[in-house]
């Protein structure tokens, strides 16, 4: 099967991981680092919108202090948790086939990551979920939401909350990095100065 500008299969196959395994890597990295959730508006992890009426409360009687020392430390967790996240991608992307690759470069601007959501969600969220649990508890995440809930239910008259952390904070983490992912894919697909080898190059160019 030959392609656009005599381009075989193996190297729209090869040039495609090349590029995904540079913008997961890319990505991965971002988010990983110190502050890479929490000083990114897009991905920051808020308080859990379904006690958000926590916060709010928490905040009017003077212990907006607490609440945001939460937040940091629930980012804080995903940033730990998404430096687990590079090998399972990239071995979702050495397992493409020749049909996956072709599909995807012909695919939507977010074809890859959609391909990488549909391979690797399981994965990442069954790899994140204990990273994030000891990360949690690590930054005293688990122990401040304890205490801003216990807190807040302690205040008469109002409706007894206990949502779980971990879970929606493992998801928060998971959909974070697939953000950074698109951005990347993105990234490559326009940007000819974001296509480092000759060969994407040629492969992008092709489309």
């Amino acid at each position: 099967m030959n392609g656009q500008n005599s381009l075989t299969s193996d190297q729209v196959a090869k040039g495609l991981k090349e590029a995904l395994v540079k913008g997961v890597s890319k990505g991965s990295d971002q988010v990983s680092q110190l502050d890479g959730y929490f000083k990114n508006p897009k991905i920051k992890i808020p308080f859990p919108p379904n006690v958000q009426k926590v916060e709010t409360k928490l905040r009017q009687i003077g212990m907006g202090s607490q609440v945001d020392k939460f937040v940091m430390t629930l980012n804080r967790g995903a940033e730990d948790a998404a430096k687990g996240a590079k090998p399972i991608f990239i071995s979702a992307i050495t397992s493409m086939t020749i049909a996956d690759a072709w599909n995807i470069l012909k695919g939507e601007d977010d074809a890859a990551t959609s391909y990488l959501k549909r391979t690797t969600s399981a994965q990442l969220l069954t790899k994140f979920r204990p990273v994030m649990t000891s990360s949690l508890d690590k930054v005293n995440a688990t122990k401040y939401y304890g205490d801003v809930i216990g807190t807040y239910n302690k205040i008469p008259f109002v409706e007894k909350v206990n949502p779980d952390l971990k879970e929606y904070a493992t998801q928060k983490a998971v959909d974070g990095l697939f953000f950074m992912i698109a951005k990347e894919e993105k990234n490559i697909r326009e940007d000819p100065v974001a296509r480092t080898t000759e060969l994407l190059k040629k492969v992008f160019g092709a489309q």
